[in-house]
């Protein structure tokens, strides 16, 4: 979406009480608890989607954080690479000008971003090495040995490209808002293909937030996902594998909460997905969320 081109998304509900700074700037290490951004009332708040500008970088940059947590991935780095749509507040819903959009995004916190980076063609840039990097090492230690190997393969090959996904908004925003965003991020993919860009994705990697509810007395785990769509992607991917953030959190957050009596512990998920099955992911998940 260009930014001459916002449109209203979706809308969520926050507590008006709650310091803005507080979920959005301060304790970049902090794991939120899933509970974090819920409040007691209900408060509209209208969104839109549109492409990143430079004064969105420090957003971009916060959200990526709370994704790799105390990962050594320069975030600041990789948000410079971002191209897709950012979720922003809208502020004046009759500004229609290209300077009038301009200056409205200026000041504004970044709800969210939909994107993807080519871990392939920019496999040379600090963050996206790092990514990379990232990536084995967490399959090293927590990933069966097939599907080290097959994470190696993809990530070796030069003849099909490999695009990470990236999927972050903040917790209490709903599922509704990724199904134009993904639709927009999967448009700008066929137009870059269409231009002879390195867009040719051959797979998707895509690491989503979860938060399992321990096993006890008899009762199974339960997984509890961020984003409520990563459930149904995490259904549909080739493979995966998962590992526990709670060590990587702040102390003063802790890794665990209690719901309850049951251990709630942050958790991540790197899915492995089929790009040429993005269109159909998206059309899954507008059905996911309509409940069909």
């Amino acid at each position: 979406m260009s930014a001459s081109k916002q449109k209203k998304l979706n809308t969520m509900e926050v507590d008006p009480n709650e310091d803005d700074s507080s979920s959005s700037e301060d304790d970049d290490d902090d794991e939120p608890h899933p509970d974090a951004y819920r409040g007691n009332e209900e408060v509209e708040i209208d969104f839109e989607g549109r492409a990143p500008v430079d004064p969105d970088a420090q957003g971009i940059s916060q959200l990526l954080q709370r994704l790799f947590l105390r990962a050594h991935i320069n975030c600041n780095q990789m948000a410079d690479l971002i191209i897709g749509s950012v979720i922003c507040q809208c502020d004046d819903e009759e500004a229609e000008s290209e300077t009038d959009d301009d200056n409205m995004v200026e000041d504004g916190t970044v709800f969210g971003i939909t994107s993807v980076l080519n871990l392939t063609a920019k496999k040379d840039q600090p963050s996206i090495a790092q990514l990379r990097t990232y990536i084995l090492d967490r399959a090293k230690t927590h990933a069966s040995q097939e599907v080290q190997q097959q994470l190696r393969e993809i990530l070796d090959s030069e003849q099909r490209h490999v695009g990470f996904l990236i999927n972050e908004r903040f917790i209490n925003i709903p599922a509704q808002i990724s199904v134009p965003l993904l639709q927009s991020l999967q448009q700008e993919i066929e137009a870059a293909k269409a231009k002879k860009m390195k867009f040719d994705f051959g797979t998707l990697l895509l690491l989503v937030k979860f938060y399992r509810k321990e096993a006890k007395k008899g009762k199974p785990a339960e997984d509890n996902y961020t984003n409520a769509e990563d459930e149904l992607l995490s259904d549909r991917a080739k493979f995966s594998f998962e590992y526990s953030v709670a060590s990587e959190t702040d102390s003063g957050m802790s890794g665990d909460w209690l719901e309850g009596d049951a251990v709630m512990t942050p958790y991540r998920k790197l899915l492995v997905l089929e790009a040429k099955k993005l269109p159909q992911l998206i059309d899954d998940i507008q059905r996911f969320i309509n409940g069909e």
